[in-house]
């Protein structure tokens, strides 16, 4: 053998094995080399372990015979470590051996995986334990990947949950919370004058127009069930006037045929006759004596007559009395109080158009203002208002009439004022007819007061007006510019407060 050295420097290596000059008795390649077949194995040495590896010594074609074997070897040095290491993008250990349990260990953490590899050399004894740390670079990733894996998908499904409950209160809650909201109202408030108008084409919106046709259907009942009522209870109380007035009217109608017939058998154009005669000068005295005791006994009589008229006349006088408490009680039973119920003015003025004459309907235009338009809803006494609107349309009408025009315009504008603490509705109607001079606008609402034909107007209507407004609590007066220039008609309506629901109820 060869004394071995370093390849570059050629410088001896001091390796015992090379100062051997052959090689020992027990040395586990000689059959090998002996043969010809290369081997390789690891060697403990004084410098360290060796590598090493042995292969014959063939021909240029690597044929034989073998002309003997070749030995060359690298110890296994710290910086050799590192370079494989390197080259397999791990950490390399070199440790004695015994350093791990059994010939193989896994062992695995979270940031590193250790691979234990014991070595054995050629003498199948263990040389050394090889530990390779792999960073666990790839397990890393790969759960830094699931963890933002994760909180996307977290982040996902709270969006996706965000935008559901989002489509869900613009779609299905809040419609459904706007038709809650209809229908608690429509109870608490008794306002049936409301839409919901929800322009859909979905079940909600179906459910919602159909809610307002049926309120719709509701309101026309109940309006027409308050007219029949109001058209009933007025009837009634008429039939109860007219009645007492008959069992008033009875006797007062027997006592005046009475007096009127003894009051025609009453001597009183004989006595006038004869009182002429007497003092005509009588040529007879006995005519004479005879008209004088005629006079005497006539005044006796009409002195009895006038005493009996007298006592008919007071009994009528207490009987008329009687009608007039008769008349005060039923107008105090009058004045009771009224239906309230919501209304639009629009409608309202609709609704008295109705009840108007054909002939005055076609001579005039109605024109309602913005102002009545955006009043809304207020709560009246709708019967009464629209009988009180009728008569001030026909008025107008009759008014464009006499004034010589065969079209004309009644205005109307309302707003609502505060007087007293208390919310009243002012209206305005205003025409363009005859007009009315200054000396009668104090006097259009006395009763039988009319500037009109006594043949087709009696002084009622405004009279009326005047009364029932006065019954609710209100007023009405009139304003013109002169004759020629149109006249108004202000009202001012008291105006029930809105029911507000209280909160415990609500609850």
């Amino acid at each position: 053998m060869r004394t071995a050295g370093y390849l570059k420097s050629d410088r001896p290596l001091g390796l015992d094995l090379a100062d051997r000059k052959a090689l020992p008795i027990d040395f586990p390649w000689r059959a090998n080399l002996r043969d010809g077949r290369p081997v390789r194995g690891l060697l403990p040495t004084n410098r360290g372990i060796l590598m090493l590896a042995a292969a014959p010594v063939l021909d240029g074609n690597g044929g034989g015979p073998a002309r003997g074997m070749m030995l060359m070897g690298r110890l296994l040095s710290a910086s050799d470590v590192r370079s494989l290491g390197a080259q397999a993008q791990a950490d390399l250990t070199l440790l004695a051996p015994g350093a791990s349990q059994g010939r193989e260990q896994l062992i695995e953490g979270d940031a590193v995986t250790r691979v234990y590899r014991t070595f054995d050399d050629i003498y199948g004894r263990p040389v050394m334990t090889l530990r390779v740390d792999v960073p666990r670079e790839v397990t890393r990733r790969g759960q830094a990947a699931v963890t933002y894996a994760s909180m996307y998908l977290v982040g996902a499904a709270v969006v996706v949950l965000v935008l559901l409950v989002i489509v869900l209160n613009r779609l299905i809650l809040t419609p459904l919370a706007v038709v809650t909201r209809h229908a608690v109202a429509l109870d608490e408030g008794r306002d049936l004058t409301t839409r919901l108008d929800l322009a859909r084409t979905d079940e909600i919106g179906v459910l919602a127009r159909e809610l307002d046709r049926m309120v719709a259907r509701v309101a026309e009942s109940r309006t027409q069930l308050v007219d029949q009522s109001f058209q009933a209870g007025f009837a009634e109380l008429a039939k109860g006037v007219l009645h007492n007035l008959g069992n008033a009217m009875t006797p007062i109608g027997v006592r005046l045929a009475s007096l009127r017939e003894r009051l025609r058998a009453a001597p009183g154009e004989d006595a006038e006759q004869a009182v002429a005669e007497l003092q005509a000068g009588a040529a007879d005295p006995q005519r004479g004596a005879d008209l004088e005791e005629f006079l005497r006994l006539a005044c006796r009589e009409l002195a009895g007559t006038v005493r009996s008229a007298q006592a008919d006349v007071e009994v009528m006088t207490s009987q008329a009395s009687a009608i007039q408490t008769t008349l005060t009680e039923q107008l105090r039973s009058a004045r009771n109080e009224h239906v309230i119920e919501p209304v639009r003015l629009t409608e309202l003025v609709a609704q008295s158009l109705e009840i108007v004459p054909d002939a005055c309907r076609q001579r005039l235009v109605i024109d309602t203002d913005d102002t009545v338009r955006k009043l809304g809803v207020v709560r009246v006494a709708r019967t009464v208002l629209r009988l009180i609107l009728q008569n001030l349309i026909i008025n107008a009408a009759e008014a464009v009439r006499d004034a010589g025009k065969e079209k004309g315009v009644l205005r109307v504008s309302a707003e609502l004022t505060c007087e007293a603490d208390r919310q009243q509705l002012h209206l305005q109607f205003r025409d363009d007819g005859v007009g009315i001079p200054a000396q009668n606008l104090a006097r259009v609402f006395e009763q039988g007061f009319s500037t009109k034909s006594p043949q087709t107007n009696h002084g009622i209507g405004l009279h009326w007006c005047a009364n029932a407004l006065n019954a609710l609590g209100g007023r009405i007066w009139a304003a013109s510019e002169g004759p020629g220039r149109g006249a108004s008609m202000h009202l001012l309506v008291p105006v029930a407060a809105r029911e507000t629901p209280s909160l415990a109820g609500a609850a």
